[in-house]
């Protein structure tokens, strides 16, 4: 299984375009550090690609990765479909960008395609440009290609109950918002966990890293007091949906323990580990962990 990292960034991106905080103006001053949103591409099958999370810069991120652009034909595109972790606008709002494909598979729990149709109203608006083919995924693991020579299976794992402010007012399940994806290669045996938001670590979620060989993990901030700190909120890391990365409730001394390669994504703009030359890298690196990085492959 080949895997792409697209993005790690946070919602709003890094920068923000209305952010002048101090990871916002280093990241203009030093280009490097720009970040795109947090999502990631797999290979299901020879040629077919899904993303995982269709974000704002859904686009840019396609067309920095030659492996996802179309051809030989003109109309062709080796990317099938989005997989979803959860409904929030950040890793939805790309779906409007696939429009001009005739079809694009969906794949989600069912409480998400609920708040994309009931919502968003993506199926209405959307469907005199193209077709949303929905699918469901869960605990169980199905297979992303059963007509195909895929051998990739997908499941999800339940870590958080948190709607999407569109969502707070749907009468819709309490369970099924967000998960942490699953993949297993039957072909390889190599396996991948994918949560980019963690709001509770679960029994299962432990279990499903402890059998990974490569977990990409909620790093939205560094510490519990992170966004208040900064002024964004009055509320803590963990009031928001994300376990900080250090802490009681950090996660970086559970991943300490994981038997696979351990990476953070989704940092907020205000996360010190944005500056590479930080001392919050330092100390990550010398405990075996480290920030995903944008455009890096991973073969499983």
């Amino acid at each position: 299984m080949r895997l792409r990292v697209l993005g790690t960034a946070a919602g709003g991106g890094l920068p923000q375009w209305n952010c002048a905080c101090p990871g916002c103006a280093g990241a203009r001053a030093h280009p490097e550090r720009r970040r795109r949103h947090a999502s990631l591409a797999f290979e299901s099958s020879p040629g077919r690609w899904y993303l995982v999370n269709a974000t704002p810069d859904l686009g840019e991120q396609i067309e920095a990765h030659p492996e996802l652009h179309p051809g030989p034909a003109r109309r062709h595109t080796p990317v099938r479909g989005v997989v979803l972790t959860d409904a929030e606008l950040d890793h939805t709002l790309g779906i409007p960008r696939l429009r001009e494909g005739r079809a694009t598979e969906i794949w989600a729990t069912p409480t998400v395609r609920r708040a994309l149709t009931d919502g968003l109203g993506l199926d209405r608006v959307l469907s005199p440009y193209t077709e949303l083919r929905h699918l469901p995924i869960g605990s169980q693991p199905v297979p992303m290609d059963r007509a195909e020579s895929g051998s990739v299976e997908i499941s999800a794992v339940a870590v958080s109950g948190k709607r999407p402010r569109y969502a707070r007012t749907l009468d819709l399940p309490e369970r099924g918002w967000v998960t942490a994806l699953c993949l297993h290669d039957r072909a390889t045996g190599g396996s991948l966990v994918y949560a980019p938001a963690v709001a509770e670590w679960t029994p299962e979620l432990d279990k499903a890293i402890a059998e990974a060989d490569c977990v990409i993990v909620d790093g939205t901030f560094w510490d519990d007091d992170e966004p208040a700190r900064n002024g964004l909120t009055p509320t803590s890391s963990t009031a928001m949906g994300h376990l900080p990365i250090t802490g009681p409730e950090g996660t970086a001394d559970r991943l300490t323990d994981a038997p696979g390669r351990c990476y953070y994504t989704h940092l907020n703009n205000t996360n010190p580990l944005n500056d590479p030359a930080s001392e919050e890298n330092r100390v990550l690196a010398q405990a075996g962990l480290h920030v995903a990085l944008e455009g890096m492959e991973i073969e499983l």
